[in-house]
């Protein structure tokens, strides 16, 4: 089935996250709403983010997005196909993820190559050369040495382990990546440079983004559109302009107002 360069890469509809809350002996079975009615596309090639507090239900939502939580309700597509059990195995290539914390999401017991050529096998991408090819290149395209494909996680920085970890998203040429948090865990100054080579690898990669964050301050370095959740449903959205210049929501203006500076000439992030 050929896909309409029109066509959403993602498109969620009236989504829905049910969880149990545990009660007394006889107290009646209670349900907690974690995601309410939450619906949005994502174009190809750009970054929607989803914004809001611990708790507003913005990491339920990519987690569900990937498979890796069931939905009580509503629609998951990608490129135009429903995300179902019968077909996620397919679909799990050109879904990856780079989670919030680079020192929790690499396994320790591996290598740099291992790391980076376990999804190419998994899918059966290449021989052994081709794929320590691929290594190579993509640690290049993350500004990472050859030499650390013989290292070890805990052999590198913060900064330098969420580079291998958004490495291994792209050794299964992915088109859709969740981002969750991928900077919250870094230092402030290595940030940037993070955030600027998921820009540069987006451009290079015609890679979507769904951008999960707590923060509205590295939200305009990266995102084209903005959903703001609260309580589990989206409460206001529009364009980063928009967010930033007109909120109209008394909680996105709180969510602004925590960010130190809002300097309209530091918004965005140079060209890398």
């Amino acid at each position: 089935m050929s896909i309409s360069d029109t066509t959403p890469v993602v498109s969620v509809k009236n989504l829905r996250k049910e969880f149990p809350v545990r009660g007394g002996l006889f107290a009646p079975k209670e349900v907690k709403v974690a995601v309410d009615d939450v619906s949005f596309d994502i174009a190809r090639g750009k970054t929607l983010a989803l914004v809001g507090e611990s708790g507003s239900g913005k990491s339920t939502v990519g987690l569900m997005l990937l498979g890796l939580l069931e939905t009580t309700g509503g629609t998951i597509a990608f490129e135009g196909q429903p995300l179902a059990a019968s077909n996620r195995l397919a679909l799990r290539r050109r879904m990856q993820v780079v989670f919030q914390d680079p020192y929790a999401s690499l396994n320790v017991r591996m290598t740099v190559r291992e790391t980076l050529t376990e999804g190419m096998l998994i899918h059966r991408m290449g021989d052994a050369k081709s794929r320590e090819e691929k290594a190579t290149q993509l640690l290049r395209q993350v500004g990472m040495p050859q030499t650390a494909l013989e290292r070890y996680p805990h052999e590198f920085s913060g900064g330098q382990r969420q580079r291998i970890a958004i490495a291994r998203a792209l050794s299964v040429e992915p088109q859709f990546i969740v981002l969750d948090e991928p900077t919250s865990a870094l230092d402030v100054s290595v940030q940037s440079q993070v955030l600027n080579l998921l820009r540069k690898l987006q451009r290079e990669h015609g890679l979507t983004y769904l951008f999960v964050t707590h923060n509205l301050g590295v939200v305009e370095y990266l995102a084209d559109e903005v959903c703001v959740m609260e309580r589990g449903k989206i409460v206001e959205r529009g364009s980063v302009d928009a967010i930033f210049d007109a909120p109209e929501q008394a909680y996105t203006k709180r969510l602004l107002g925590s960010i130190p500076s809002l300097d309209p000439s530091k918004h965005r992030l140079a060209a890398a």
